[in-house]
C-alpha cells in the first residue's frame, strides 16, 4: 500500500479539547484531518458551570492567544456571582476573599500579593495574562467551530475499535467502518482505546481516594463553612448554593463501581465534613481519583498519544487539561511538518523527548498534593509547614511558577535562559505584537535590527521574517520562534548570528 492510496493524513481519536486543538494545528499546515468521537453527543451538563469550570495555565493562555481564540474561550471572572445550571447564582468562594488568590497546592492557597513577578525577567505584559478561566463546554465549542471552519471532519458515535499499522499507513476500524490514514493520534481520554489496542505500556501509582464533584440542594446551605476545609476524614470544598468537591480516602473503591445516589453522597459528606448536613436533591454528580499513570512512550511508529490517553492523574490544581493542550501544541506543527515532508530528521521524536518529562513532573506534583491531603497526623504537620512556606514571597512565587507553568522550559541544548522557553509577547514599534505573527502556524524570525543580514535568511517558507524593533527588546537583537511559540534561538549581538543555522537545523529543514 503506497501513500497515494491513503484517505486521510491524520486520524484523531477523541473530540475533546486536546483532539480538537490538535486538529486545528494540523489544518493550519494544510494536513487533512478526521476526528472520531465515541460519544454520540459530546455535550454534557458536567462541562457547564459550575462543575465544568477550568483554570488555564500560562502556556495554554498563550497558545490560545497566539491562534486568535483566547477572547472567545475566556470566561470573565468579575466580583459577582455567576448563574449555574439551576439558574441560581454561583458564589465562587475564592472570589469573596479580601486577597486575590492565584491558585492552590493541595487546597492551600497562594495569593497574588506574595508573588514576585520580577523573578520572570523574560515575561512581558500583554493580552495573554496569567489568570483566565473557561468552561469545558465553551472551550470545546470554540475549538470545534474553528476545526470545522478549517475543514476538519468530525464524526460522532465512532470510537476506534481496532487498528493495524504498516510501513506506510494505519488501517483503522471505527464504528463498523474501516479507513486508512498516514498517522493515528489517540486523544481519547484516560481509558484510551488507541493506547490499549496499541499495547502502550501504562505505568504509575494506584488511587488512594475517591473524589466527588457534586451539585446539591440542602436544607441549610449555611451549615457548611464556605471554602476548602481539611478534616480528620479528608477534605472538602464548598461554594454556595450547593457546589461541593470532596475526597474520601477509600483507596478509590467507589469510583465507577456503583451508582452515585443522594444517600451515598450525603453519607460521605457527613463523614468527611463532620456535620449532619441534610441533602434534599442531587442535581449533578461525578467521581474521580488520584490514580497517576503515564505511557512509557507517546509514540509507536505511526501511532501517537496525547492528553489523558498519554497520562492520567487527579484534577487537583486543574493541570490535566493544560497538560493535554500542551501536548497538542507541541505535537501539531511537528506532525504537520512530517506529513508534508519538510521535517528535519528526528523532529517528530522531539515530541516525546520534550513532553514526556513534563507529564512526569505533573504526575509527581499530583502525588505530592495527595501526600499533604491524607487524613493523618503527619500530613497535617506537613500542611502547617506548607502554609508557612506558601505565605512567603519565595514560596508563593515558586508555587505560582509550578501551577501557572510560567517557567516551563524545554532543554534545547542552549545556555541562554530564553531558549526552550515561551517567547515574550514583544510589542513591536509598528503596533503589532509577536503573538499576532504566530496566527498562521508558522515560526517567526524576529529581527529587531530590521534590515540586518537576517533579512536574507530563508527557511523554506516555514518561518516568517519580521524586521521591526520592539518597545522592549529585553537585551536581544533577534529571536527565532518555533510555531508553538517556543524560542529556538536568541541573539544578543550581531556576533551571535552565525549560530542561527545550527540552532534552526533541528526544527526547520
Amino acid at each position: 500500500m503506497g501513500d497515494t492510496d491513503l484517505i486521510y493524513d491524520v486520524v484523531i481519536a477523541g473530540a475533546g479539547p486536546v483532539g480538537l486543538f490538535l486538529a486545528c494545528e494540523l489544518r493550519l499546515a494544510g494536513v487533512s484531518v478526521l476526528v472520531l468521537e465515541k460519544a454520540e453527543e459530546p455535550r454534557s451538563a458536567l462541562k457547564q458551570l459550575p462543575l465544568g469550570m477550568r483554570g488555564l495555565s500560562v502556556p495554554t493562555i498563550e497558545g490560545l492567544y497566539r491562534r486568535g481564540m483566547l477572547e472567545e474561550v475566556a470566561v470573565p471572572l468579575g466580583s459577582g456571582g455567576k448563574p449555574d445550571v439551576t439558574g441560581a447564582k454561583l458564589e465562587l468562594h475564592w472570589m469573596q476573599q479580601t486577597r486575590r488568590p492565584g491558585g492552590h497546592f493541595a487546597g492551600i492557597q497562594f495569593f497574588h500579593d506574595r508573588i514576585d513577578a520580577g523573578k520572570w525577567p523574560y515575561r512581558l505584559e500583554g493580552p495573554a495574562g496569567t489568570n483566565v478561566a473557561t468552561t469545558m463546554e465553551r472551550l470545546e465549542s470554540v475549538l470545534a467551530a474553528r476545526a470545522r471552519a478549517a475543514g476538519v471532519g468530525i464524526l460522532t458515535g465512532r470510537g476506534v475499535d481496532h487498528f493495524e499499522q504498516s510501513k506506510y499507513c494505519v488501517k483503522v476500524s471505527a464504528g463498523g467502518s474501516d479507513l486508512r490514514c498516514r498517522w493515528l493520534v489517540g486523544c481519547d481520554g484516560g481509558r484510551s482505546a488507541v493506547r490499549k489496542v496499541g499495547n502502550f505500556k501504562f505505568v504509575g501509582t494506584d488511587a488512594e481516594f475517591t473524589g466527588y464533584s457534586v451539585l446539591v440542594e440542602m436544607t441549610d446551605p449555611d451549615q457548611l463553612p464556605i471554602g476548602r476545609r481539611y478534616t480528620p476524614a479528608g477534605m472538602y470544598t464548598y461554594q454556595k448554593p450547593g457546589t461541593i468537591a470532596l475526597v474520601d480516602f477509600d483507596g478509590g473503591a467507589f469510583h465507577r463501581t456503583q451508582p452515585i445516589t443522594l444517600e451515598h453522597v450525603q453519607s460521605v459528606l457527613r463523614r468527611v465534613s463532620g456535620t449532619e448536613v441534610t441533602l434534599t436533591a442531587l442535581r449533578m454528580a461525578t467521581t474521580w481519583t488520584d490514580r497517576a499513570y503515564q505511557a512509557a512512550t507517546y509514540r509507536d511508529g505511526r501511532v501517537l498519544l496525547a492528553g489523558d490517553a498519554a497520562h492520567i492523574h487527579s484534577p487537583l490544581g486543574g493541570q490535566g487539561l493544560n497538560l493535554g493542550l500542551g501536548d497538542a501544541m507541541n505535537l501539531g506543527w511537528k506532525l504537520a511538518a512530517t506529513v508534508n515532508g519538510d521535517a528535519p530528521a528526528g523532529l517528530l521524536d522531539t515530541y516525546v523527548v520534550e513532553r514526556h518529562p513534563i507529564g512526569a513532573q505533573v504526575l509527581d506534583w499530583s502525588r505530592a498534593q495527595v501526600a499533604v491531603m491524607r487524613p493523618t497526623p503527619s500530613s497535617r504537620a506537613l500542611e502547617t509547614i506548607f502554609r508557612d512556606i506558601i505565605e512567603t514571597i519565595d514560596g508563593a512565587t515558586y508555587f505560582a511558577e509550578r501551577v501557572w507553568a510560567t517557567r516551563l522550559r524545554y532543554d534545547l541544548g542552549s545556555s541562554h535562559p530564553l531558549v526552550g522557553a515561551s517567547a515574550p509577547d514583544f510589542e513591536l514599534v509598528d503596533g503589532t505584537r509577536l503573538g499576532e505573527h504566530l496566527r498562521d502556524g508558522r515560526g517567526v524570525l524576529l529581527d529587531f535590527e530590521g534590515g540586518s543580514p537576517l533579512a536574507q535568511y530563508e527557511l523554506a517558507g516555514r518561518v516568517g521574517y519580521v524586521g521591526c524593533d520592539a518597545r522592549e527588546r529585553l537585551g536581544l537583537s533577534a529571536v527565532l520562534v518555533r510555531p508553538d511559540g517556543v524560542v529556538a534561538w536568541a541573539a544578543e549581538t550581531a556576533a551571535d548570528y552565525e549560530t542561527l543555522d545550527q540552532a534552526a537545523k533541528p526544527w526547520f529543514s
